[in-house]
């Protein structure tokens, strides 16, 4: 990697870590700039304004990350109750940059700039929409294995996954992540009701 490409991959990553801990309107440039102590030139070579470092550091950082948590444990699965239920766990649980109190960078961003940039908003809803499909490929997948109900219909179980996780985040912005214990046994129950 070369360095100017290190120094933007720097600047990213410092950039996810404050706007995760603060939000994306109250993080400035100049936060951004005493953080990774680069110049401003610096940041104005890799970036045109602070919105195309944030698209970037969707797309660069915060997608993939997520997705590896979230879409990858899905795909080619042999039992979606036990697989679904795994991910939700390991990602509420397991993942040691998602911290209860900062809720999920993903769920954040849309919350906070969806209303006001359609660009921000397409890029984390391609996200959402990747992750809700490995999450109807993975009942599709248990259906054809007759380890779900034919009758379900795995477009809504997505959509409820997705908005379920969405929700107990947000929760646990203020409540801390006992409430993330309550919903994962409620999860595995309603997953069980699936098969």
């Amino acid at each position: 990697m070369s360095k100017a490409a290190k120094t933007r991959t720097m600047i990213l990553t410092k950039s996810f870590e404050l706007i995760y801990k603060q939000g994306y309107q109250a993080t400035s440039i100049d936060n951004i700039l005493a953080t990774t102590k680069v110049t401003k030139g610096a940041f104005f070579y890799h970036f045109k304004n602070k919105d195309q470092m944030g698209l970037a550091m969707i797309n660069d950082i915060i997608c993939p990350g997520m997705h590896t948590s979230l879409v990858k444990p899905l795909l080619d699965t042999n039992d979606p109750v036990v697989d679904i239920y795994e991910m939700m766990r390991i990602v509420l649980l397991k993942v040691p940059f998602l911290r209860a109190k900062y809720g999920c960078p993903v769920v954040n961003l849309i919350e906070e700039m969806s209303a006001i940039n359609d660009d921000f908003k397409s890029a984390l809803l391609r996200f959402i929409k990747e992750w809700q499909e490995a999450v109807k490929g993975s009942i599709e997948q248990g259906k054809a294995l007759n380890k779900i109900n034919k009758e379900v219909n795995a477009g809504h179980v997505a959509c409820f996954v997705v908005a379920g996780y969405s929700g107990v985040r947000n929760m646990g912005k203020a409540m801390g992540s006992s409430c993330y214990t309550v919903f994962l046994q409620e999860f595995k129950n309603y997953l069980k009701q699936l098969a």
